[in-house]
């Protein structure tokens, strides 16, 4: 039988069947669009979370601690003792210090930290208004600070009316004597509001090392940003720093860990949508069985003219794959097109509440043609039995059933 008779005969039930057909094929569809719908929301909550990082340098980068008892300290001596081990590319830290805060004539604690322009880019820090502070800018950097969406709560005002104002600071630092005491001191200038970093929760400002430096000794670092050569380092780095002493946690574990757990999360709302699928499959082998009785006679006048078991078997396997196949492009567009809809809504209802635009549902395209791929072989599989029993009729017995 010639391929192009074996398609004309296995699309020739849209036009002898066409609503049992077309019924098998949404039925198909709405297996196979559950599949979509629930594992498209997998990978949406998992983007909502991952979407938060940064990825290149923040993966490449270890944050280093002191330990609790202290027993070593970040200072600048362990900061170029990091710096030193074989494969660091760079090292930048963090200091902080108690202060207060002075806007628009209103006075409030704050925490204030003195990072380099890197340190940024390696912690994975964002703006939700204005820039960071970046490489070659250290000059015109020095009378500006950043604050956090958090500080701002303590003045009641949004990040874009704060840009370009001016804020003075007064800092608690440890006294020279060693005794442990602190003594309050003004910082000698205003800095200026150059942005507004993305944390919420966190009440404090944002002011470059080297000014940190020339108001007040920093005699200990919060923590530090270790940045790697490779991803391949990440393990023996994380051990040598260890080794001295020192806290180590690597975003790209908490990242392999998430995706672990997303993965697994998937799983299961993939084991969901497949009941729907297994149903759906059902009925269109209870269809494709159907149609086998409908078309023995048909069958045996095909065998008697000259058309082999092989080329019976083909046939109907054809007509369920194309079945199986059409089911799963259907169920793909209800699902994206559902998906879709009830992202614009959320997204339509943050915008009116000034929330933040999010995508609770997500469709790779690899996934997407998986699915398509996939729906095809559910189709093939359902079609295996009837079209063995087909192939295997008597010719003279199939002519003569009614």
């Amino acid at each position: 039988m010639r391929t192009q008779d074996t398609i004309k005969l296995s699309t020739r039930m849209f036009k002898t069947n066409p609503s049992r057909t077309w019924m098998t094929i949404m039925g198909m569809g709405v297996g196979t669009g559950a599949v979509v719908m629930l594992v498209g929301l997998g990978f949406g909550l998992q983007g909502i979370l991952l979407e938060q990082i940064i990825l290149g340098e923040t993966l490449l980068s270890l944050n280093v601690s002191n330990p609790s008892s202290k027993a070593v300290v970040l200072n600048d001596k362990t900061i170029v003792e990091l710096a030193r081990i074989e494969q660091v590319k760079d090292v930048s830290p963090l200091a902080t210090v108690a202060a207060l805060v002075t806007f628009n004539g209103l006075t409030g604690n704050i925490t204030l930290f003195g990072a380099k322009p890197p340190y940024f880019r390696y912690a994975g820090s964002k703006v939700s208004e204005g820039t960071l502070f970046k490489d070659g800018e250290e000059v015109s950097d020095a009378n500006k600070v950043l604050l956090t969406r958090g500080a701002l709560k303590l003045f009641n005002v949004e990040s874009k009316d704060v840009l370009g104002q001016e804020v003075s600071f007064r800092v608690f630092v440890p006294k020279n004597d060693g005794s442990g005491d602190v003594q309050e001191m003004s910082l000698n200038k205003k800095y200026i509001v150059k942005g507004v970093t993305d944390e919420p929760s966190a009440i404090g400002a944002y002011i470059s090392l080297a000014e940190v430096t020339s108001q007040f000794p920093v005699q200990m670092y919060e923590r530090a940003q270790v940045r790697v050569e490779a991803s391949s380092y990440l393990n023996d780095i994380t051990n040598k720093i260890i080794d001295k002493g020192f806290r180590v946690t690597a975003l790209s574990k908490t990242v392999d860990q998430a995706n672990k757990i997303f993965n697994g999360v998937q799983a299961v709302l993939a084991t969901f949508g497949g009941i729907a699928l297994v149903v759906s499959a059902i009925g269109m082998f209870n269809t494709m069985t159907v149609t086998l009785l409908e078309r023995t006679a048909e069958i045996g006048i095909m065998r008697t003219i000259g058309a082999s078991p092989k080329n019976i078997m083909v046939l109907f396997l054809m007509e369920s794959v194309i079945v199986g196949f059409l089911g799963g492009v259907i169920g793909i567009l209800f699902g994206v097109i559902v998906g879709f809809s009830v992202n614009l809504l959320i997204n339509s209802v943050a915008a009116r509440y000034g929330g933040i635009a999010i995508k609770l549902f997500a469709f790779p395209i690899f996934f997407l043609l998986f699915i398509s791929s996939f729906s095809a072989i559910v189709g093939f599989l359902t079609g295996i039995f009837p079209a063995r029993r087909a192939a295997s009729l008597n010719p003279l017995d199939a002519i003569r059933y009614k």
